[in-house]
């Protein structure tokens, strides 16, 4: 399958379901996972890439919302081989999404090599650890970075980096919060990442609903990546912030009725679709009372009523102070031909 791209110029807003190990370990679930992601209208789905052994001490800390299992038995556990990884991938190719997978050291960026995933997803906790980035680069693909754990200074050094080695960048918005309150996403950081470094840039979004993805869009994302799930009730430090699968489809199609409303210019002045409308809708001047021929028409005199072919309510002012021609009865139009 050919890499989709993920652009300043692309046509559509590049939408990713974070699946990472939500699978818990199971191919089985991963693979419905995927089926059920790609259902939904996601354009990639991403594992998580660990390698237990390569990536941490055996006594390095967990993070409180890990739960009691130790984080390197749960990698340990919890990994593919590369057969499945392929399998994944050809699965992925079959249902027409972008298998992805973000590696967490430089072993696994070799494994995923050897399966040849069309892009590279940096984690949020990755941004300082430059061996990484450079065997990233090294291998000519598009690089997505996230952003959720570092300052600016970090990320600038991460994306003077990037911009040098690889040809095509992207920057995320994320906040390592799970969940992540409302007050917390930062919109305005994501702003200030297109202004600072001239990438496409999207949200990876921890929320538990769809309203910031669709106010990133709005804003210009490019790239939305959100965490999913079969449910919230499943194990894993994921999956009670991730969105199942109905909450997924309606953010996509939210996401793609969103950029359809971005990219349409609608001019105001183009009134063909709407004329027959107006004339339903809006009012004519009438005659409020009969008028006889002769009569000085005066404001009381009149009445302003539908249908909107007549002379407009919005031009009454014309009217007071003009003489009727002809007797003008009660409750019809007031044509020009009638004034004098």
């Amino acid at each position: 399958m050919t890499a989709k791209g993920v652009s300043a110029n692309q046509d559509s807003v590049f939408v990713i379901a974070e699946v990472g190990s939500v699978h818990d370990g199971s191919f089985g679930n991963a693979q419905k996972l995927l089926e059920a992601a790609a259902t939904c209208g996601a354009d990639a789905v991403k594992f998580q890439t660990h390698i237990a052994e390569a990536e941490t001490l055996a006594d390095a800390p967990a993070p409180d919302w890990f739960g009691a299992e130790a984080r390197f038995d749960y990698f340990r556990r919890t990994a593919f081989s590369e057969a499945q990884l392929l399998h994944l991938k050809e699965m992925a190719a079959g249902l027409g999404v972008e298998f992805l997978s973000s590696p967490f050291s430089l072993e696994a960026v070799d494994l995923l090599e050897r399966v040849d995933i069309p892009r590279y997803k940096v984690p949020s906790g990755e941004v300082t650890n430059l061996p990484l980035l450079e065997r990233m680069c090294s291998t000519g693909k598009p690089i997505i970075l996230s952003s959720g754990m570092s300052s600016w200074a970090e990320l600038d050094r991460a994306v003077e980096f990037l911009k040098s080695a690889c040809d095509e960048l992207s920057v995320l918005q994320c906040t390592t919060e799970y969940p992540c309150a409302y007050e917390r996403v930062g919109l305005n950081v994501m702003l200030d990442m297109k202004k600072r470094y001239g990438v496409p840039v999207g949200l990876s979004d921890h929320t538990l609903t769809d309203y910031a993805a669709l106010s990133a869009v709005t804003l210009g994302a490019r790239i939305i990546e959100k965490h999913f799930t079969f449910s919230r009730r499943m194990y894993g430090s994921d999956a009670a912030h991730s969105m199942a699968p109905e909450e997924f489809a309606r953010m996509v199609e939210g996401i793609r009725a969103v950029e359809a409303m971005v990219a349409a210019d609608v001019d105001k002045d183009d009134l063909g679709r709407v004329r027959g409308v107006k004339e339903i809708f809006e009012k004519s001047v009438v005659a409020g009372v009969d008028i006889p021929a002769g009569t000085k028409i005066e404001r009381a005199m009149l009445a302003f009523k539908k249908p909107g072919t007549g002379i407009s309510a919005a031009e009454y002012a014309g009217i007071v102070g003009r003489v009727a021609k002809c007797l003008i009865r009660r409750d019809s139009l007031i044509a020009p031909d009638q004034l004098k």
